[in-house]
């Protein structure tokens, strides 16, 4: 089944390489959207594909690498926008 969910994640996601994390893990998971710093020191993603991919991808951000510290991740369903690929915007 195909999702599309916006999340705001929280704890040390920027400045650590938290987007391109994303970008490559959601590559990896054959997961389309992007990734974006806020001014709060929160991290968005908007994210679009299988439920068994992105429930992979999910648990990959909370698990992140030795830089990255995934605190909350605040999830939200959306409506659909038919990504191409997974930007990082800034």
């Amino acid at each position: 089944m195909k999702l599309a969910k916006q999340l705001i994640v929280s704890g040390r996601v920027q400045g650590v390489g938290f987007r391109y994390f994303c970008q490559a893990t959601a590559i990896e998971s054959n997961l389309k959207g992007w990734v974006r710093n806020l001014s709060d020191g929160t991290v968005e993603l908007h994210v679009e594909g299988e439920e068994t991919d992105y429930a992979l991808f999910k648990r990959a951000l909370y698990d992140g690498n030795r830089f990255v510290g995934v605190e909350q991740i605040e999830e939200t369903d959306i409506a659909e926008a038919s990504y191409r690929e997974f930007d990082i915007r800034y």
